[in-house]
């Protein structure tokens, strides 16, 4: 029934709607591929696309993974090792523990790096296995609550501590590197609107930093990929201080982002195509000297999700109209009849639009989510048109915790009402599972939108 399988060419069955009897399951991967006689695998950006183990299965066989060795993979897939390395290549962290620590150790590591701080799954991502402990008195609970998580989504229990700082913004910068030893950026990203540590609202260019602090901090994210020896399509996560004046590795993401069509529409690059190019082994069409940046591109992550609460919501589309236009792009899972599912992250669709500069951007994305028709799922479409509006984000002065001083508790909804929505949410969330949602556009049409946009 999902839009991705009736738009494929062709498809191949790999097993039940639990992610671990089928998209987690490396065998069974592996035999559709060779059913179909395929030559690469694409993992997307969800599942399997940071397993080491999966890539090593992978080339075994012969076939082409799509993304950066085995290697590269695991080193910067383990949190400790990744601080190590951006340490190791001059990449500013933060305050943490060296290693990953045992619960005995925690108290006296907290108690030096200082309060408030992070406990960190050093294996995983995606925002999962990670608590704020404001002081020691909830560190133990804090611990065991990470631990349990990251054991479930990623079948390791190793944490580590982390300062962590306030009003701090999530920054990344897109970079891709060849089998050649070439790597550049695509500049960066503004992740900072986001709830449970998962991304809401992403913009392109980051409009907090100065030219400088630019210039740094896309050389540093270089610097370390041409390091550990990157190649295909990665991501270098930087969290920048309340002064946005001072930024610190946060992790490497060795995969495609959900929200790469926002460097899509400012550079008018395909990552997608270049991804598998590389993959070929072809090396990087253009210098650093021959990217630009034009314009501003926003992305709004569209879920099923309680707009006043952004506890999740269920329920079938009955009704279903989507934005278009020029500077407008859709990627989509959604049609008439599409349920929401407990198996999977619950992503939907991502707005994208284009504008000559931020405020053209903000007020392009406004019209676009008031042209969306969904009946039947209530969506978080009126809470990112709140955002969107609010002063702090269109003055760029709003860090990682907007959304959290937005919302309050559900009026009306009793302690164990709430308390379920939440374990209900987090449930849903810790699923491991592909954020990629299948979209309406090709690759020729994409590509030559974006050559009109920027000719």
């Amino acid at each position: 029934k999902a839009l991705h399988v009736k738009m494929a060419d062709e498809t191949v069955e790999i097993g039940p709607p639990a992610p671990r009897e089928s998209y987690l399951k490396i065998e069974a991967v592996l035999k559709a591929a060779a059913k179909v006689k395929a030559d690469a695998i694409h993992p997307g950006y969800g599942f399997l696309s940071e397993n080491a183990a999966f890539v090593e299965a992978v080339e075994k066989t012969g076939i082409t993974f799509v993304g950066p060795s085995a290697q590269v993979i695991a080193q910067m897939g383990d949190k400790v090792s990744a601080r190590r390395l951006a340490q190791e290549h001059d990449v500013p962290v933060i305050p943490g523990t060296e290693g990953a620590i045992d619960d005995a150790e925690a108290e006296a590591a907290a108690a030096e790096i200082g309060y408030p701080l992070m406990v960190k799954a050093a294996d995983g991502g995606g925002g999962m296995g990670i608590r704020v402990v404001n002081d020691p008195a909830e560190l133990a609970d804090a611990i065991a609550s990470a631990r349990s998580q990251a054991e479930s989504a990623f079948g390791s229990s190793r944490i580590y501590l982390e300062r962590r700082l306030i009003d701090a913004s999530h920054v990344e910068v897109q970079v891709l590197g060849d089998k050649h030893g070439n790597v550049v950026h695509l500049f960066e990203r503004d992740c900072s609107v986001q709830r449970r540590n998962q991304k809401v609202i992403e913009e392109t260019p980051c409009a907090k930093i100065t030219p400088e602090t630019r210039e740094e901090m896309t050389a540093a994210a270089v610097r370390l990929a041409k390091g550990v020896g990157y190649s295909n399509a990665g991501t270098v996560e930087f969290l920048l201080d309340g002064d946005h004046e001072h930024f610190y590795f946060l992790e490497m993401n060795t995969r495609l982002q959900v929200e790469h069509p926002i460097t899509e529409m400012v550079t008018g690059i395909d990552l997608v195509e270049l991804q598998l190019r590389i993959a070929a082994g072809e090396a990087l069409p253009f210098a650093q000297d021959e990217i630009e940046q034009r314009g501003a591109a926003i992305e709004a992550r569209i879920y099923p999700e309680d707009p006043s609460s952004m506890l999740p919501t269920a329920g079938r589309v009955k009704t279903l109209e989507e934005p278009s236009g020029y500077d407008v792009r859709v990627d989509s899972a959604l049609y008439r009849g599409y349920e929401v599912l407990p198996h999977y992250e619950p992503l939907m669709a991502k707005l994208i639009v284009h504008g000559k500069n931020r405020d053209a951007a903000i007020a392009r994305l406004q019209k676009a989510l008031g042209e969306y028709v969904i009946e039947g799922v209530v969506t978080n479409i009126p809470l990112v048109s709140r955002v969107l509006a609010r002063r702090r984000f269109t003055s760029a002065a709003y860090a990682t915790g907007l959304l959290d001083e937005m919302l309050e508790q559900p009026a009306g909804a009793t302690g164990k009402e709430h308390i379920a929505a939440i374990a209900l949410a987090m449930a849903l969330s810790a699923i491991e599972t592909p954020s990629e949602t299948p979209s309406k556009w090709k690759m020729h049409g994409r590509r030559a939108a974006m050559v009109d946009r920027l000719s």
